[in-house]
């Protein structure tokens, strides 16, 4: 890298986070939640602001680059689904990039970390419209982040891409700058509750849900869709976000001896939660998508046979499909020490959605151009992968798919809970 180049890097390096630690002195940030600037702690994709030249029309365009924000978990109980994240954009957007980027832009993404938690998600919002002045935001991640972030890029007209959670409040179509990728909570918890009634014949079901607004969304969906069938939840239990103090709760959830348990959470308290239900009794034991897969099957290690998993990707080493084929070549591409998972294809997908955009209004980018571009009626298809949004819908997939750990740690798609992991 050119001597001057790293120079300038490394003073917007410094000013960035003089500036965030000037936020957090009226905040009380934790002091590992700093900004993270371009090629620090993490491969960047492509230059630094220091080198921008003069912008072309709404922030964040460029002559030669476009600049995404995300503010995610980097630190903290959900770093994984943070890192997984980021590390798929960065795979799709140093693909394009690599070909000559989208209409001769290349494609750049600011990150700041948050540590899931929504008084840093909020003003590192802030930060990356009002000071880094992105084109938009994109992979933000979990629900009581996003509830602070989305209505903020909604006031400012930033478009709000493919955020991590299945939040059913972001799936409002009034919400006109967010653009979800995957099948909200409600579906996949649907999905849980059909499978455990037809195939097992299931009637007790227990909850073990985060005490949040991510959690609440869980605990509202399997509600739902257990009274869909005459059913009511047998009770349910919780526990504070960021901890993994769940004995109480689980305690108090096996002592109603359910079928079955649903779990609400990240991959810590959901794996603690699974070690202490299996020392009282039997349960069937389904979390959503959001616990982080690969985080919980290692944290299970030997224990985690026969929990079941919904995702809303396709399994990320089946490259039989041509996404998923495409989406191997771009992490190896990327960063081939990189093992596949659930986490950054779905990152990938996300990159690839905001692509697809980028390309549909050609040099002549605006926010308003990208978003009608992809709440489009006309299907978007992502190498066999079909999104469908509108003008009155915000989500291009409804896929769920069912997955179940099996005995060497690995996970399996299974059309049912029949089938043996």
């Amino acid at each position: 890298m050119d001597p001057s180049r790293r120079t300038a890097r490394g003073v917007a390096a410094v000013a960035l986070t003089i500036l965030l630690l000037g936020m957090c002195l009226g905040i009380g940030c934790q002091p590992q939640l700093q900004a993270i600037a371009p090629g620090e702690g993490a491969p960047t994709v492509a230059g630094s602001e220091a080198t921008r030249s003069e912008g072309d029309g709404d922030p964040g365009i460029f002559h030669d680059e476009v600049v995404f924000g995300q503010s995610a978990a980097f630190t903290g109980a959900a770093r994984f689904l943070g890192t997984g994240m980021r590390l798929g954009i960065e795979a799709a957007f140093h693909e394009v990039n690599q070909s000559g980027g989208v209409h001769g832009r290349h494609l750049v993404l600011e990150t700041l970390d948050d540590g899931y938690e929504p008084n840093y998600a909020s003003a590192n919002t802030k930060l990356l419209m009002e000071n880094r002045k992105v084109f938009a935001l994109i992979g933000a991640v979990g629900t009581p982040t996003s509830r602070v972030a989305a209505p903020l890029a909604h006031e400012a007209g930033v478009p709000f891409i493919a955020p991590f959670t299945g939040a059913e409040f972001l799936r409002d179509p009034e919400l006109d700058n967010v653009l979800n990728l995957r099948a909200s909570y409600y579906q996949e918890t649907e999905e849980m509750v059909e499978r455990l009634t037809e195939d097992l014949g299931v009637t007790r079901v227990e909850v073990l849900y985060q005490n949040d607004s991510y959690g609440q969304n869980g605990l509202d969906g399997t509600t739902l869709a257990l009274e869909r069938r005459g059913l009511t939840p047998v009770s349910s239990g919780h526990y504070e976000r960021n901890t993994r103090a769940v004995k109480s709760a689980v305690a108090s959830i096996m002592a109603a001896e359910p079928e079955a348990v649903i779990m609400i959470g990240s991959y810590a308290p959901v794996a603690r939660t699974v070690e202490l239900a299996r020392r009282e009794g039997d349960p069937a034991l389904m979390a959503v998508s959001f616990v982080g897969s690969r985080a919980l099957a290692d944290a299970l290690g030997t224990e985690g046979e026969g929990v079941y998993v919904t995702q809303v990707v396709p399994h990320p080493e089946d490259d039989s499909i041509p996404v998923v084929a495409r989406y191997h070549a771009a992490l190896a591409a990327y960063d081939a020490r990189e093992e596949p998972g659930f986490v950054s294809l779905e990152g990938y997908l996300a990159g690839r959605m905001a692509i697809a955009g980028l390309e549909a209004c050609g040099r002549a980018l605006s926010r308003d151009c990208f978003i009608k571009a992809l709440r489009t009626d006309e299907p978007i298809d992502i190498d066999s992968m079909t999104l469908k949004l509108g003008p009155r819908d915000n989500q291009g997939s409804d896929e769920v798919f069912l997955t179940v750990i099996g005995p060497d740690g690995e996970y399996r798609q299974v059309e049912s809970l029949t089938v043996s992991p």
